[in-house]
């Protein structure tokens, strides 16, 4: 009898085992599967063609694209990250000599010819010099996984620098980003930068990685954050050397000193739209924000173009007017 319980208790031990390790397989595949799902960088993320294409379907960004094209006035240019990446960047100069840049960053999967609009605006409508970089592994930037502007937070200090000796050292400079952009742009605001950068824009962007993904989570899979979301994480940290929650857009807009226009679509579900109010809520001096009525995500310029142009253009005057113009 003994033994009969003997080889029972022992069979549903190994059937718990069997069971644990199975669970333990699907998590930790589930997690390497959410963490390459969500980072692992994708061919289109790297075509400039495409991107291009789509955008030369608009009259007026064509016209002025063409016209850099026969001047050669849209240039490359390269910097390398502090961990040793090759990382590639747009710039154009003004039209008319000016001390006025702009720093433009773009999305999640896009790449700098996403943001040809927004150049089109500062530099054929508001008079800039322009600055389009690639994100780490987007474009020609070099980097297998995306880093949702954690890194690049570090990469934006150096394109600024190139900027600066691009343009002028006497350069006044606004950083304008469009979703995981828009995120870069605040994450960078955090930090210890020249005093050339005088404001920023930041259009749609998430509170922090680990809120965007655990959004994603429900609205995509409907699963829960527990247990995916928090092992992913845990191998983001073993692989990338970061986590989903220290990459805060929040946290790091606290620490921002300089002006700051916050822009949001009011039918945003990717970012959904109730981000942005903690994020403006957290971030101290001088701010604006702008809901966009009827906006989808990173839509608000498309939505209407002369409106978010005129947004954007008072703000920054406010901050680093034209020559001889007095701020308001």
């Amino acid at each position: 009898m003994n033994r009969i319980r003997r080889e029972r208790k022992n069979r549903w031990i190994g059937i718990l085992i069997a069971i644990g390790a199975v669970v333990l397989l699907a998590i930790i595949g589930g997690s390497v599967f959410l963490f390459n799902y969500a980072l692992l960088s994708p061919p289109e993320a790297r075509d400039h063609q495409r991107v291009y294409r789509r955008m030369m379907r608009h009259a007026d960004i064509k016209a002025w694209a063409d016209s850099l094209n026969r001047c050669n006035g849209l240039r490359d240019t390269f910097i390398t990250s502090d961990d040793g990446l090759r990382l590639h960047a747009f710039y154009v100069a003004a039209p008319r000599p000016t001390d006025r840049s702009v720093l433009l960053v773009h999305g999640y999967q896009n790449n700098a010819m996403g943001m040809l609009m927004l150049g089109y605006m500062y530099h054929h409508d508001l008079g800039f010099n322009v600055l389009m970089p690639d994100l780490r592994a987007h474009g020609t930037s070099e980097g297998k996984y995306i880093c949702m502007g954690w890194k690049d937070r570090l990469d934006m200090k150096r394109w600024i620098e190139v900027i600066l000796s691009r343009f002028g050292r006497d350069s006044r400079i606004v950083m304008h980003g469009i979703s995981m952009g828009a995120a870069t742009t605040m994450m960078t605001s955090g930090e210890e930068l020249p005093a050339n950068v005088r404001c920023f824009v930041e259009d749609c962007g998430y509170t922090s990685v680990w809120d965007e993904f655990r959004s994603e989570l429900e609205s995509r899979f409907h699963l829960p954050a527990f247990p995916l979301l928090y092992t992913s994480n845990l191998y983001c940290q073993l692989r990338e050397g970061w986590g989903f929650r220290e990459a805060s857009s929040l946290r790091q807009v606290s620490r921002c000193e300089r002006p700051m226009l916050f822009i949001h679509g009011d039918r945003d579900t990717f970012v959904p739209t109730q981000m942005v109010y903690p994020l403006y809520e957290a971030k101290p001096g001088e701010k604006e924000l702008w809901i966009v009525p009827g906006a989808i995500h990173a839509q608000a310029y498309w939505n209407d173009p002369e409106e978010y142009r005129r947004r954007v253009e008072n703000f920054v005057d406010n901050y680093m007017p034209e020559k001889g113009d007095k701020p308001n």
